[in-house]
């Protein structure tokens, strides 16, 4: 679960970091009432679950409250890659004397939180890694001490040179890693993190992503979701029980079980095909579970063709075929739709398609390759 900059800044705040004050609005008129009663320049800033605000127009400085009224006038009902930016955060401007990097993810591989520093923040830190990896270091932290002070002292150093500076970030980090233990998130991350000409460090801007996994023991953290800045797909599949992914083939795919739906997507690339998304109904549906699961596939304009691929263990294959049909009858399904069904009631499934006029396949190489076929015909 993405939450809004704002948010992850209440995180940052709680945990001792420093950040500067900033209110939401979601109309002009309050944009500017609260830039009034900062005075001086501020930022209005887009509120989207999305990178590259910036270059999308979604972030303005104004010297006057007028200004900011005018800007967030503007930015308010854009799209930033695709999402309609309903709210905006006011906060005042800062001198800036330098721009560094801090950030801190669950590194799958060593099965750890890894920070990652640079000193050469306010850009994308992909780009960062691929022009110039010298520029960035990383530390995989041992879960069972957490980050050691002797530890962020070293990245702090990587930043800095100026001892103030390096007592101060040491701190950020610290912080920035109590912030994400306690917030179970799986990203936390500060860019730009800033000095001041008075040689002060800040959090000027912030980012985190939750673990959904985490949630159910963090209401108040659960609380945070904002369902209107994520795309409707995604959300009509939670709600649903459904794992969902948004790719960007054109192969629809719909499977049970997560180990077969990533062998099917293989599958897919191998004979040259793409696809549309990860889709895993789980190991126990029903008919109303694929009748969302299509109506989810069946939103992406991108989609060309449709592949079910079904082994009925807990699943049970004849409540899949009820609900292929009941989509079709729900559903104006224009791609074409191609079943394998096997396992559990097996027989009964194949029988309940046959009647509503589909086929279906045993073999998984003969669906797959005929689905990709099919979306690039």
């Amino acid at each position: 679960m993405d939450i809004h900059e704002y948010q992850a800044k209440e995180r940052f705040r709680a945990a001792g970091i420093p950040v500067p004050p900033g209110e939401i609005a979601t109309t002009a008129d309050e944009a500017e009432a609260i830039a009034s009663k900062y005075g001086g320049m501020v930022v209005v800033k887009a509120q989207v679950h999305s990178g590259g605000r910036g270059k999308a127009g979604g972030v303005k400085l104004a010297k006057t409250a007028a200004e900011a009224r005018e800007h967030a006038f503007n930015i308010l009902g854009m799209e930033i890659n695709g999402l309609t930016v309903q709210k905006v955060l006011v906060t005042p401007a800062e001198d800036i004397a330098t721009e560094a990097y801090v950030g801190v993810l669950v590194d799958r591989k060593n099965q750890a939180a890894t920070f990652m520093v640079s000193a050469a923040g306010g850009v994308d830190i992909e780009e960062v890694s691929h022009s110039n990896p010298d520029a960035i270091r990383k530390l995989t932290v041992d879960p069972r001490y957490g980050l050691l002070p002797h530890q962020a002292f070293w990245l702090a150093n990587f930043l800095y040179d100026d001892p103030g500076l390096i007592k101060q970030a040491s701190k950020v980090i610290a912080q920035l890693y109590d912030s994400f233990v306690e917030s179970g998130a799986s990203m936390a991350e500060i860019n730009p993190l800033i000095t001041t000409p008075s040689g002060e460090v800040k959090a000027i801007d912030a980012k985190m992503s939750i673990d959904d996994s985490e949630l159910f023991r963090r209401p108040e953290v659960a609380s945070m979701r904002d369902s209107s800045s994520e795309p409707p797909s995604e959300t009509k599949a939670r709600d649903a029980g459904l794992s969902y992914v948004k790719l960007d083939g054109n192969v629809g795919c719909c499977v049970n079980g997560a180990g077969l739906a990533m062998a099917t997507m293989d599958l897919v690339k191998y004979y040259g095909g793409a696809p549309a998304n990860f889709l895993d109904i789980g190991g126990s549906s029903n008919p109303d579970k694929v009748v969302a699961a299509l109506e989810i596939i069946t939103s992406d304009p991108n989609v060309k063709s449709i592949l079910f691929n079904i082994f009925g263990g807990i699943t049970r294959c004849d409540d899949v075929a009820n609900g292929i049909v009941e989509a079709t009858r729900r559903i104006d399904i224009k791609p074409p739709i191609v079943i394998r069904l096997t396992g559990t009631n097996e027989d009964l499934a194949l029988e309940i398609l046959k009647e509503a006029g589909f086929s279906a396949y045993t073999s998984m190489d003969a669906v797959v390759e005929k689905a990709v076929q099919l979306a690039k015909a």
